[in-house]
């Protein structure tokens, strides 16, 4: 979403090259970029001059040590004050209350919220090791509540039913009563919106608040909204005490800066961001990371919790030590290596978080093309003998017309699949000798050079 943002502010680094320190002469320019960039993704005019106002305060006579240019320098001042400006410190949940810890989701129509519920009960469930129980107070949207029932379901959490014809606090009261007598350590509450802010809305999230004196309520804002974003996070927070933010839909391809804007408006911390439908698709949000890829710095840190979360670690090691022993790489671990990066929020999301000079060479790509190309080369994998697998250098015409057979696939298809399956093999190879930086360009290549077929 925050690409065009993250392009502008890349080109900043460049602009400025041979300087001693950073003086208002040399920091105009590239403050007019900043501004201008700022502006240009939605972010909020207040905030921009409040962002601009900080940074050239900070950076105003700071000398440029060691191998930096003033660019380089000014963007890591940029960096500091942006992650100031998106939250400071990562803010968790305050979940140490006398069970049930109520958490209310209050937010539009179409924000997210009820999937933004299962979501949260899968990562409170995984993470915090937590009893959860979801509850659905919206009884005007047509079934609001059966969605809940599902996405509870494929979260593996509790969920307490109600019907359209009940009162929302009534319902809430139930849901905290059988929390109370089940042993629920949280109880998540989704609520209704409205395709717009009124007064019987805020009337009726404002009585569930009372009813329920929730250890956490969390505004759901789509980040696609822009400005409207902002002007409606400040209504909700004039009506009730936010105590977070939540994120949706941070993979859409609008401007996105408005979602930037939110925590200076409110004051309330962004806690967590959701991308797409999975629900796997969320995770706590970093304001420091955040600020990282915005500015092009990429975000390995996530990719490395990521990585601890959904990696096989077993597999992994096998792998590894087939390559130190000096073994090839064979397509039984290329299948393998494929389906980890899919388990990491597949390829946008391992793409999104590289730093910009990666990351670049997938840009313009279509990623949900490249995602069905993981999926149909794991099905040519498949189709191939334990022997092929092992000895790639077996299939030749006849084979080809066999396995393309059997994944229902043209045999050109095998044949890109075996392109790729080479790529990879050279970048292991380069890894064998060290060279992970090496690895990473072969990656970059392998993206931009039609590599994956959705991603040239």
């Amino acid at each position: 979403m925050l690409d065009n943002l993250t392009n502008r502010l890349s080109k900043v680094v460049k602009t400025l090259r041979g300087e001693a320190r950073l003086t208002e002469a040399n920091m105009s320019d590239m403050l007019r970029e900043v501004r201008l960039a700022l502006l240009e993704a939605d972010v909020a005019l207040p905030v921009v001059r409040d962002l601009i106002a900080k940074v050239k305060e900070k950076a105003q006579g700071q000398e440029v040590v060691g191998s930096l240019t003033p660019g380089q320098a000014l963007v890591g001042v940029v960096h500091k004050e942006l992650a100031a400006i998106i939250g400071g410190e990562t803010a968790g949940l305050n979940l140490a209350v006398t069970p049930p810890a109520v958490i209310l989701l209050a937010g539009l129509q179409g924000a997210g919220k009820t999937t933004t519920a299962g979501k949260l009960a899968k990562l409170i469930r995984e993470q915090y090791k937590k009893k959860v129980l979801t509850v659905s107070c919206d009884v005007y949207r047509p079934a609001a509540i059966k969605q809940l029932q599902t996405v509870s379901e494929q979260a593996g959490v509790d969920f307490f039913p109600s019907t359209p014809e009940q009162k929302p606090v009534e319902i809430a009261q139930a849901a905290v009563a059988w929390a109370k007598t089940h042993y629920n350590d949280v109880l998540i509450v989704d609520t209704a919106g409205r395709l717009g802010i009124d007064e019987a809305m805020m009337a009726e999230i404002s009585a569930l608040h009372a009813a329920l004196k929730p250890a956490e309520t969390l505004f759901v804002v789509d980040a696609m909204l822009g400005q409207d974003a902002v002007n409606t996070a400040k209504a909700f927070h004039d009506a009730l005490p936010l105590t977070g933010v939540i994120l949706t839909k941070l993979d859409g391809d609008a401007r996105g800066g408005a979602a930037l804007s939110v925590r200076h408006i409110t004051g309330a911390p962004i806690k967590f961001a959701g991308v797409g439908e999975k629900l796997t698709g969320f995770e706590v949000f970093h304001p420091d990371r955040m600020a990282s890829r915005i500015l092009g710095m990429g975000d390995i840190m996530s990719l490395v919790e990521e990585a601890h979360a959904n990696i096989d670690l077993e597999e992994a090691q096998k792998v590894a030590a087939k390559l130190k022993s000096g073994k090839s790489f064979d397509l039984e671990d290329f299948k393998s290596q494929i389906g980890q990066i899919s388990k990491m929020g597949g390829l946008a999301g391992f793409v999104d978080k590289l730093p910009a000079q990666f990351a670049q060479a997938a840009q313009g790509a279509d990623m949900g093309r490249a995602e069905k190309d993981v999926k149909r080369m794991e099905g040519i994998i498949n189709s191939m003998t334990r022997q092929e697998r092992a000895k790639p250098e077996l299939i030749k015409a006849k084979r080809k017309q066999r396995i393309a057979a059997g994944a229902g696939v043209q045999v050109q298809e095998v044949n890109r699949l075996l392109k790729q399956f080479e790529q990879m093999q050279g970048m292991m190879k380069q890894m064998q000798k060290g060279g992970l930086q090496k690895m990473m360009r072969g990656m970059g290549r392998m993206m931009g050079g039609g590599g994956f077929p959705g991603m040239r």
